[in-house]
This record gives structure tokens, C-alpha cells and sequence, in this order.
């Protein structure tokens, strides 16, 4: 499998860009942020729209502007003290796909961006692994310096402040942070299961973890290995890459599942 560029070209991306979203999973699914990352990985459409418009020739930099903005105006939505807060951040999200859908299906642009809903690991060059590894290292010196506090802002808030902790600042630092993770993949993962691959991991890790500690190492192992199961699946049966990994992804979901049910039992 490896003898071929494209395939080790898709291989590194895999061992880098996986454990990142193990890590960065653990945080979205400890703050209940699902919602918040399919609203945002959803975004991606808009974003391509809004390149399309303004002559942008790389689609990946208009949905990374746009995906910024638009994480940091969820967050805001996000902090509003109301019950219906998911309804406004599905109404603002239904309303920049459709936006976006009906700009690109203009004189027939749509299928040029079609690849982006499912995305093709396999087309990744080896310029693109560098850019995500310097991302990777950029997120990890991040945690290094910051998890602490993250995790004592998604305890308790009103702790935190009390302890001088900069909880906008970091919390819109975290959700920039997630909007440039998710469109730098999307080109090879795909709009419609990106957020599949953040979520599946961590809730897999969640369920047979008894620390902090074990639910970050489990989290990147379990993203480890659905990328390179997922890959080597998918070069010997024919079939798409994201799609595959996510189905991996789901299975040890639901073994860690099955696992819990039967401990407590």
C-alpha cells in the first residue's frame, strides 16, 4: 500500500491529523459542543460560497476567514442565557448552507465543489502535510500551556473568573481554534462527516475512561486507529476513505459502549 506517493502522502496526514482530533474531540464532547461543531463544519459551504464570490483561487482560505467569524458569532449565540439557544444556532446554521448551496449552485459551480462533501484523502500533496503538522505542533503547545484552564472554564465558569482565568478570551481562542482544525480536513475528510471524526473518538474514550488522563490517551488512540484502519480498508476494498474511517470509528464506538454496560452490570 505505502509504495505508492499518494498513499504515504495519506498516511501521514492520517497520523497527524487523527490524534489532533482526538485530542481536540475530548474538550468538544466534555462542553457538549456537538451541536456547535457540526453547525461549524457545516459552515464550510457558506465559506466556499463566499470565495467563489470575491475571485478567492483557494476555497480552503474563504472557509477558514469564514469559519472563523462564524465559530466566534456561535459563541456568542452559545453564551446566551436562553433554553432555545440550539434552535438559533440550527437557525443560523440552516441559513448559511442554504445561502451558501443556492450562491454555488449558480450556472452550474456547485459540482466543482461537490468533492468537498465527502473529501478525498487520497489527493492530499506533501505541501499540505507540513501545513498540518505546523498546526498539529501549534495545538499541542496550545494544551500544553492552556488545558488546565480550559478544563477548569468547562468545570465551572464562575470558578474560573473567580480565579482570574480569561474565560471569553480563551473560550474564543478554543472555538477559533476548532474552525481552522476543521477546515484545513475538510478538504480530505468531507463537510458531511467531519464532525463524525471529532465527536466518535472522545465518546468512545469517554465511556471506558476513569480520568482525565485516560480519556485523552484513549481519545487519540481510538482516532489513531480508526484513521489507519480506515485507510488501509479503504485502498483494498475500493471505497471512500472518510466515509470508512468513521465506520471504524462508530464500531469501537459501540464495542467501549458495550463494554461499559456489561462492567456495570
Amino acid at each position: 500500500m505505502l509504495e505508492y506517493e499518494f498513499m504515504r502522502n495519506a498516511f501521514y496526514a492520517i497520523m497527524i491529523v487523527t490524534p489532533l482530533f482526538g485530542l481536540v474531540g475530548t474538550m468538544i464532547v466534555n462542553n457538549k459542543m456537538a451541536f456547535f461543531s457540526d453547525a461549524l463544519g457545516h459552515s464550510a459551504i457558506t465559506g466556499i460560497a463566499v470565495g467563489a464570490i470575491l475571485g478567492v483561487s483557494n476555497p480552503t482560505v474563504s472557509m477558514i476567514i469564514f469559519a472563523i467569524i462564524f465559530a466566534l458569532l456561535l459563541n456568542q449565540i452559545k453564551d446566551l442565557k436562553i433554553s432555545s439557544r440550539d434552535t438559533i444556532i440550527s437557525v443560523f446554521s440552516s441559513t448559511a448552507i442554504a445561502i451558501g448551496l443556492v450562491i454555488l449552485s449558480q450556472n452550474g459551480n456547485f459540482s466543482k465543489f461537490s468533492n468537498y462533501l465527502i473529501g478525498d484523502i487520497l489527493s492530499i500533496v506533501p505541501q499540505e502535510v507540513y501545513t498540518i503538522l505546523a498546526i498539529a505542533i501549534g495545538v499541542f503547545i496550545f494544551w500544553l500551556l492552556y488545558f488546565n484552564k480550559i478544563l477548569a472554564i468547562s468545570v465551572n465558569t464562575t470558578l474560573a473568573k473567580s480565579k482570574k482565568i480569561p474565560v471569553k478570551f480563551l473560550d474564543n481562542v478554543f472555538v477559533v481554534m476548532i474552525a481552522i482544525i476543521v477546515m484545513i480536513a475538510i478538504k480530505w475528510v468531507g463537510i458531511l462527516i467531519i464532525n463524525s471524526l471529532l465527536i466518535l473518538p472522545a465518546a468512545a474514550s469517554r465511556n471506558i475512561s476513569k480520568n482525565m488522563r485516560e480519556y485523552h490517551f484513549w481519545s487519540i488512540v481510538f482516532s489513531l486507529l480508526s484513521g489507519i484502519l480506515g485507510l488501509v480498508i479503504s485502498f483494498y476494498q475500493k471505497i471512500a476513505t472518510g466515509p470508512t474511517i468513521v465506520i471504524v470509528s462508530a464500531v469501537i464506538f459501540f464495542g467501549t459502549y458495550l463494554l461499559r454496560k456489561n462492567s456495570e452490570d
